[in-house]
């Protein structure tokens, strides 16, 4: 992967929806020569997928949390987590805890009574979002941040 490779990412994580052609002309290439690059950059595996980002608030779920959990019933746990649509990420992890979980819902009364429910699977605690700071960051930074970086 080579500068211009990195130059199309940077492109792409912020603007996933810009045309083939734009996308030539923010990177020195043609139209062809960047769009057999994004080819490859798929067939390797290093653009996963195109996404729509949905704000929660917009569409009635105000309430975010992230929830430690510590289980002996892991299939019938992650079979419940795969099943609610309040679980939107979860992760294997190390340590006294078993999984990590992001559920994003409408209310914190809606959280309660998700924890609720998971109590048959073992115990947890319940990390309330309060505000995101860092909401989120590219994995390849923008040209205007490297350039920062090399200067300062």
């Amino acid at each position: 992967m080579d500068y211009v490779d990195k130059q199309i990412l940077s492109h792409l994580q912020s603007q996933a929806r810009i045309s083939m052609t734009e996308l030539g002309k923010c990177v020195g290439l043609s139209q062809p020569a960047v769009t057999e690059r994004v080819r490859r950059l798929e067939e390797k595996g290093i653009i996963n997928e195109y996404r729509t980002v949905v704000s929660p608030e917009k569409i009635g779920k105000l309430a975010s949390a992230y929830i430690l959990f510590r289980t002996r019933e892991c299939l019938a746990f992650l079979d419940f987590c795969r099943s609610t649509p309040d679980v939107v990420e979860c992760y294997r992890i190390s340590g006294e805890h078993n999984y990590l979980l992001k559920v994003i819902s409408d209310s914190t009364q809606s959280l309660e009574e998700f924890g609720n429910q998971c109590d048959k699977y073992g115990t947890y605690t319940i990390l309330i979002v309060m505000s995101s700071p860092i909401d989120h960051k590219f994995l390849i930074p923008s040209l205007e941040e490297t350039n920062v970086n090399l200067l300062g």
